[in-house]
């Protein structure tokens, strides 16, 4: 049953409609109201962290209608990828996963087995999914997540697949149910959406327009956090920069930043932050506050004025220089780390020596570095491209090489210093080893009592890795 289908044109439209705000509008339909007890439920998330926020409600729905959470998805009644569409790789790891997943549905007829989040979005991934995996039951959007039990009922009890995604410019859903994983650091989002619509990016169209929450709803999820012992939260949305733009008020990020700060939670991030919104007063906010955590995220994706005209970055790189100066400036000791695209269409060799300039320039504690991938139905996609996928790939690497080299050069500012650490747990490769990270976002691992996971603890840092820090409890 096909409800509403993706559509690119509809979703890149902007008007000056005010935004919803919609409250305590979720609605469990009597028959779905414990229709998971004793059952269990599976998802599979990609990608950012609006998609890992988006999965905790996706969470909280399911739990509240009496489903728990398994690891295993051959034990789950109902199977969920929330899906990423910001490069095909992801793409394609989604419909490895999708394929793999055809023999339980086989195995197990009443299972219920979705696709969600940003590939949902786009006209030909849906079509694909109706074309070729039949096995599939339900797919839905990034808008629609509090339809979720509606949807499961239908899917259910028509046993059709089920399409529902909407293309719009979206609204803000408050106390919509949420279970979160981590029980130390949270997501906070503070707005969701894009309205700069970089040639390269598909998340405008995915996620809809810019729309911020009210001050007052985000600070009182902060103070609900706090009160629950987080330790750490980020705020988080597509670009945080213009948080309050679209509200008609006096709140915009550096006054919700400093109002967050007030509340003395013990650390604060943010992420991401476009370079066209970074605000001199953002910077004194982040300045003034110990409890703001000196790292940044600043994407830049290009050295070279000519291609970030082309990718329509709205600035130039004498003014990312500029403000990359002025945070430095402004916050101690303060850690920046970007994002890098390699081989947009048609970068010259000259171009790609202009982004190295701007790393040894900038000499960023961490880089996000990736070869162009073509989303459909973006600008950039209907360019003709000259590079071939080898040169970039070996520019990949050359570009690589010279961010590993200052990533490891930053961290050699903390050997032998006593940093504090705030522990996530066990390692990933060793379980008798805790890890975590400090204020400057540096993963750091040592040996320590496992009580200590959850607490904001002194190490000494004894070894310098470009990946990470070795340390020891103080």
């Amino acid at each position: 049953m096909i409800k509403n289908m993706p559509d690119l044109k509809k979703a890149q439209r902007r008007t000056k409609n005010d935004v919803n705000i919609i409250k305590d509008s979720f609605f469990i339909p009597p028959m779905m109201q414990n229709i998971g007890q004793g059952k269990y439920y599976h998802i599979v998330t990609y990608g950012c962290q609006a998609n890992e926020r988006d999965t905790e409600t996706i969470n909280g729905i399911l739990e509240m209608m009496g489903y728990q959470s398994c690891t295993d998805a051959a034990e789950a009644s109902v199977i969920l990828l929330n899906t990423c569409a910001i490069r095909d790789n992801a793409e394609q790891k989604v419909f490895g996963k999708i394929g793999a997943i055809k023999h339980l549905k086989q195995s197990k007829p009443e299972l219920i087995f979705g696709v969600c989040g940003c590939m949902a979005q786009e006209e030909d991934t849906v079509n694909e999914i109706l074309k070729k995996y039949h096995h599939i039951d339900l797919v839905f959007g990034t808008h629609n997540i509090n339809d979720l039990p509606t949807l499961l009922q239908e899917a259910m009890q028509t046993k059709e697949t089920i399409v529902d995604v909407l293309s719009q410019e979206g609204e803000v859903f408050e106390n919509l149910p949420t279970r979160r994983d981590n029980k130390i650091k949270a997501w906070v989002n503070i707005m969701y959406g894009c309205d700069k619509f970089c040639t390269y990016c598909i998340v405008p169209y995915t996620r809809g327009k810019e729309r911020s929450r009210l001050a007052v709803d985000i600070i009182d999820e902060v103070k609900s956090l706090k009160a629950a012992g987080y330790q750490e939260i980020t705020l988080l949305g597509q670009n945080v920069n213009a948080y309050g733009k679209d509200l008609n008020s006096e709140d915009n990020f550096a006054s919700l930043l400093e109002a967050v700060a007030l509340l003395e939670i013990p650390r604060i991030r943010f992420m991401t932050s476009h370079p066209w919104d970074f605000s001199a007063e953002m910077i004194a906010v982040i300045a003034k506050y110990d409890n703001i955590m000196p790292f940044i995220h600043l994407p830049v994706q290009s050295g070279n004025n000519d291609i970030l005209k082309i990718m329509n970055r709205q600035y130039t790189v004498e003014e990312y220089k500029e403000l990359f100066d002025k945070i430095k400036a402004a916050k101690s000791n303060v850690s920046i780390s970007t994002d890098i695209i390699v081989g947009f269409p048609n970068e010259t060799k000259e171009q790609f020596a202009d982004t190295l300039a701007l790393v040894e320039y900038c000499q960023f504690d961490n880089a996000f570095t990736f070869v162009y991938s073509a989303r459909k139905g973006t600008p950039a996609a209907k360019m003709v491209d000259n590079v071939s996928l080898k040169e970039k790939q070996d520019r990949l690497q050359i570009l690589n090489k010279s961010v590993n080299k200052y990533m490891h050069l930053q961290n050699e500012r903390f050997e032998n210093k006593i940093v504090e650490v705030l522990v996530d747990g066990p390692s990933k490769k060793d379980e008798n080893i805790l890890s975590g990270y400090t204020a400057h976002n540096k993963l750091v691992n040592f040996k320590g009592d496992k009580t200590l996971i959850g607490k904001i603890v002194k190490v000494k840092i004894v070894e310098v890795k470009t990946w990470s820090l070795q340390g020891e409890v103080i």
